[in-house]
Order: C-alpha cells, then structure tokens, then sequence
C-alpha cells in the first residue's frame, strides 16, 4: 500500500484497525508529522516559511496567501486540504486521518480541534478507528476552544462560537454555539454588523 491508496482508503471511510497494513503505513505518516509540526512549532518561521512547512506536512500546494500562528499540531497532516487566504491560530489540532478540507477565506481561532477519526465504543472494538471527513466551508469564523467532530460540515459564512462542540452539520450562514452546539442565529439576521457595534 502506498499514501495514494491509504488516501483512497481512508476516503472511503474504510475503519483503521490496528496491526493492517493500512494502519502500520499511516503509522508512518504520523511519526512523519511529529517531525515536522516539532520543527514548525520550535523556531521562529517567517510566513513564507509556515507555508512551506505546510506543504511539506500536507504534501499539497498550499497558497501563498495561507497564514498559520504556531504552534500547531497534526497526528498525520497527508490528508489536509487548505483552501485560500485561510488563517489558521495558535495551538490547533487537526485529526486529519478521515480528511479535513478548510475552504477559502475561513478563520479558525486558538485551541479549535478538527478530530475526524473516533474509537469503537467497545473495550474489544477499541483497536477499530472510524474515520469521517470534516469540511469547513468558505468564510467560515470557528471561535477559540471549539470542537468540531467527524462528518461534520459547517457551511459556507457561518460561525461556530468559542468553546462549541459540534456534532452535527451547521447549514452555511449560520451561528451555532454551546455543548453541542445549536443554532443561536444567522449571519447578517440576528448578529449586529461591525458597523453596528
């Protein structure tokens, strides 16, 4: 198996089961990210530098317009997909095995974790991990501390309030926040303009 066909399998929602040698290969991946998230997080880098890290982490072209506070952390990283002028902040976590697709314009605040990939409930299943992909949609504004569980999709322009947890979809233009998260509003509805104060 190559990091093609781990891709495809993890895409496919396949579940990792420890000891295969689809888990054994994204093992390998993953000690790969400790490297490099390790050098990212320990040095100053200039913006142009973050993005290479991020390219080399990812192994896809990330735009130049990308921007990333470090520290940041991924237990994998090949199965991250950052769209354009997309600003991540410090001390994110991305549990990217079941994939994790920011869109463009998208801003996600310190301490957000995406965690795609989840356990088997019980104690002999625990060795089965279940993947499922998140998608942040375009313009999207995830709040500092929130949690964003596997196959979610937040759509486009909404916004996920500090300290959320969100287990469920979020359709585009909304406000969602608490545990779990819940719909508080739409964007340009219930939410004052800037302008408004």
């Amino acid at each position: 198996m190559n990091l093609e066909q781990l891709l495809q399998y993890l895409d496919d929602g396949k579940p990792l089961t420890a000891g295969t040698e689809a888990c054994e290969l994204m093992e390998r991946y993953t000690y790969e990210a400790m490297r490099l998230t390790a050098e990212l997080n320990n040095a100053y880098h200039a913006p142009d530098e973050v993005c290479d890290f991020m390219r080399r982490i990812t192994g896809r072209e990330v735009d130049d317009s990308f921007r990333l506070f470090p520290p940041f952390y991924t237990d994998f990283g090949k199965n991250i997909r950052l769209g354009k002028n997309v600003f991540i902040n410090a001390c994110c976590c991305f549990q990217d095995q079941g994939g994790i697709t920011v869109g463009d314009g998208a801003f996600i605040g310190h301490r957000v974790t995406l965690a795609t990939i989840n356990h088997g409930l019980r104690p002999d299943e625990r060795h089965i991990h279940h993947v499922a992909p998140i998608i942040i949609g375009e313009n999207v504004w995830i709040g500092s501390g929130a949690i964003v569980l596997p196959g979610v999709t937040v759509g486009d322009g909404s916004v996920v309030a500090a300290g959320a947890v969100v287990s469920r979809s979020v359709e585009a233009g909304s406000i969602v926040g608490g545990v779990p998260a819940r719909l508080m509003g739409r964007v340009g509805v219930d939410a004052p303009s800037e302008k408004e104060g």
